[in-house]
């Protein structure tokens, strides 16, 4: 089993300085949450929390890491799938 600290060596050769990449992140996440204009439902918030952090791990790391990008992709899909599964209403709720 890694130590802790190996893992965190790791993590740092692949996604770059922790304190840097959370503010990218974060600067992201505060960019999409002045432009909304109505909440969000909690898959579609975290959705896009969680691309936020993708991107940031994209932008401050190895941008050739692969999983990074199928992570955005499966975000988006999971969001897709569930609107297209449920008639959306006005206001962004679901029925």
């Amino acid at each position: 089993m890694m130590e802790i600290q190996e893992v965190l060596t790791l993590r740092g050769k692949q996604y770059g300085n922790f304190l840097r990449l959370s503010q990218v992140a974060q600067a992201l996440k505060q960019i999409l949450a002045e432009a909304q204009c109505t909440p969000l439902d909690p898959d579609l918030q975290v959705s896009l929390d969680m691309i936020c952090l993708k991107l940031a791990r994209i932008a401050n790391g190895d941008p050739y890491y692969a999983d990074n990008w199928t992570d955005i992709a499966g975000y988006a899909t999971l969001v897709a799938n569930r609107l297209h599964q449920h008639h959306v209403i006005e206001g962004g709720q679901t029925t």
